[in-house]
C-alpha cells in the first residue's frame, strides 16, 4: 500500500438568476435508516469476505504486477464476480513496464563478518552478477541525506536508519517513505554506489519489507535495497564500533511491457443505473506473501458488501467494485480508470477504497461540497453500534481514489486501525492468519452500511475539480 494526504476543500456554490444553491445529498427516511441497520447487523454476522479472501490467498497467492500471479488474480476475480452474482463483470486494460526481483542477498564484510537479511525495492536495478562491495555512510533520515556533501557519499553504499513509529493512522509513514521511494536518487546524484534503507515497517522479524521507488530523470541509477529491522540494529552497533564494509548482489532488472486489467463488477442500480458509487481494493500485491492484508482484505471487504447489499432490496444507484491492477508500483490502474472515465465523472457520486490492512474501521471521513452534509449525521448514527466516529470533512478516499478525487469526485475514508499494519506491509508475513475474522466481518458491515446509504440518498456531494 502507498500513502498521501491532500489539502480540505471549501464549500463551493453556484449562482442562478442571482440566488446560491449549493450542492447537498438529502437524508435517508427512517425505512431506509431502519433497512440499513438491517443490513449492518446481517454482514455483522457474515463470513462472506473471510471466504473470499481465503480463496484468493490459497487459490492465487502473490500477485506482483506483470507475473503469473497478476494473471491469475485477473481471471479468479472475473470468476469470483460472476459466483457471486454481479450483474456486470468486466475487465478495462492497464499496461505498464514489468520488474522482476531476481536474486537477493547482503552480507557485512567487515569488521565482523555476518550475513543480513535483504529484498530488493521495486523498480531497483541491479547490482551486476559480480555483486558491490563497499563502506557504510550512515545517515539517520532522509533529510540527512539531502544535505549531506557529495564527498561524503561518493563511492559508498548509503544507509538510512530512521525507524517508523506505531501509530493508528499511520501518520509516520508519510516520513519514513521518503528514504525509500527518493533515497536512490538522491545517493546516485551525490555518486553512492548503492543504498540500503531500514525497512519501512514497525516489526521486529528479521523479514525485511519491500515497496516501489522511482528513479528521477538525468540521475546515475543505483541498487536499492532494504534490510530488516533487527539486522539494521545490528548495523548501527557495529558503526557504533568503527567502519563497515558491506557486500551486495541483487539481479532485479526492468522488463517489457505487460498488459494486466482492473477486474470489475456492478451490482445494477433500480432507479439510477447510470450514477454509480465506486468501492473496491487493489488486487496486485507484492511477492514476498499472499497478499491478505495488502490487499486481499480490501478485495474481499468490498466484493462481500455489494454481495450482501444485492441480496436484499436493490439501491437506487450502481454500486460498483474495481479490483484496481498495478498499485503497487505508482497507481497504474487507477491512473487508467481515471483516463477512461474522465467524461462519466459528475457520474460518480462518490467512493471509497479499502486499503490499510484488516484492522476494525473506527472513525470515518467524507468530502463535500457541503461540509455539513446531513446524511453524514445518520451514518455517523449507524455506524456507532459498531464503534466508529464520526471523522472530518477532509476525505482522500484511499490511494487508487486520488486520480478520481483530483476530478473532482466526492470521497469517503473509512479508516481502518493501523497501528499493527506496518508490521506486515510488503513482507512475507502478509498472510492468511494475520487477519481477524471479526475484524473482516466489521469491515464488511461498514462498507455495506455505507455504500447503501450513498447510493440511496436523493441529491449528491457536489463536484469539484480544483485538484
Amino acid at each position: 500500500m502507498i500513502k498521501k494526504f491532500l489539502t480540505t476543500e471549501v464549500m463551493s456554490v453556484f449562482f442562478i438568476l442571482g440566488t446560491t444553491v449549493s450542492f447537498a445529498a438529502d437524508t435517508l427516511s427512517e425505512s431506509e435508516v431502519k433497512y440499513a441497520k438491517i443490513l449492518r447487523d446481517k454482514a455483522l454476522k457474515s463470513d462472506l469476505a473471510y471466504s473470499i479472501l481465503e480463496s484468493l490467498t490459497t487459490e492465487v497467492g502473490p500477485r506482483m504486477a506483470g507475473t503469473p500471479g497478476d494473471e491469475r488474480g485477473v481471471i479468479w476475480a472475473e470468476k469470483k464476480f460472476k459466483e457471486l452474482g454481479f450483474d456486470k463483470v468486466y475487465k478495462e486494460p492497464v499496461t505498464f513496464d514489468r520488474w522482476t526481483r531476481g536474486i537477493e542477498q547482503a552480507e557485512i564484510i567487515s569488521p565482523f563478518p555476518q550475513n543480513i537479511m535483504i529484498t530488493a525495492l521495486g523498480n531497483s536495478i541491479g547490482t551486476g552478477e559480480e555483486g558491490i562491495r563497499a563502506p557504510i555512510v550512515h545517515f539517520e533520515t532522509f533529510d540527512d541525506l539531502t544535505k549531506a556533501e557529495a564527498g561524503d557519499v561518493k563511492g559508498k553504499i548509503v544507509f538510512i536508519s530512521y525507524k517508523m513509529g506505531k501509530t493508528r493512522d499511520g501518520s509516520d509513514y508519510g516520513k519514513a517513505v521518503q528514504a525509500r521511494s527518493k533515497g536512490a536518487s538522491v545517493a546516485g546524484e551525490k555518486g553512492a554506489k548503492a543504498i540500503v534503507i531500514r525497512s519501512i515497517g514497525t516489526d521486529s522479524d528479521r523479514l525485511p519489507h519491500t515497496g516501489n521507488m522511482n528513479y528521477l530523470e538525468n540521475v546515475p541509477k543505483i541498487p536499492a535495497a532494504a534490510m530488516s529491522n533487527p539486522d539494521a540494529d545490528l548495523l548501527l552497533n557495529m558503526l557504533k564500533r568503527g567502519s563497515v564494509e558491506l557486500g551486495l548482489k541483487m539481479t532485479s532488472s526492468p522488463g517489457k511491457p505487460y498488459t494486466s486489467y482492473n477486474v470489475i463488477g456492478e451490482i445494477k442500480g433500480s432507479e439510477k443505473p447510470e450514477e454509480v458509487i465506486v468501492i473496491g481494493g487493489h488486487l496486485d500485491s507484492w511477492d514476498l506473501g499472499t497478499g491478505a492484508v495488502d490487499d486481499g482484505a480490501g478485495v474481499a471487504i468490498t466484493m462481500a458488501a455489494a454481495k450482501l447489499i444485492a441480496e436484499g432490496k436493490r439501491p437506487k444507484r450502481t454500486i460498483r467494485v474495481v479490483l484496481w491492477a498495478a498499485e503497487e508500483i505508482g497507481l497504474i490502474g487507477a491512473r487508467a480508470y481515471a483516463k477512461a472515465h474522465k467524461d462519466e465523472i459528475k457520474q460518480h457520486i462518490t467512493g471509497a477504497e479499502s486499503d490499510f490492512g484488516a484492522g476494525p474501521i473506527w472513525s470515518f471521513d467524507w468530502s463535500s461540497t457541503n461540509e455539513e452534509e446531513p446524511i453524514v449525521d445518520q451514518l455517523a448514527d449507524i455506524l456507532k453500534p459498531l464503534g466508529v466516529e464520526k471523522g472530518k470533512a477532509k476525505a482522500t478516499g484511499g490511494p487508487d481514489l486520488w486520480p478520481l478525487r483530483a476530478l473532482g469526485m466526492s470521497t469517503f475514508s473509512l479508516r481502518q486501525d493501523g497501528t499493527d499494519y506496518f508490521d506486515l506491509h510488503h513482507t512475507a508475513n502478509d498472510t492468511l492468519d494475520k487477519v481477524d475474522p471479526i475484524h473482516l466481518a466489521q469491515n464488511v458491515a461498514v462498507y455495506t452500511v455505507f455504500a447503501y446509504s450513498v447510493a440511496q440518498v436523493d441529491g449528491d456531494f457536489g463536484f469539484d475539480n480544483k485538484y
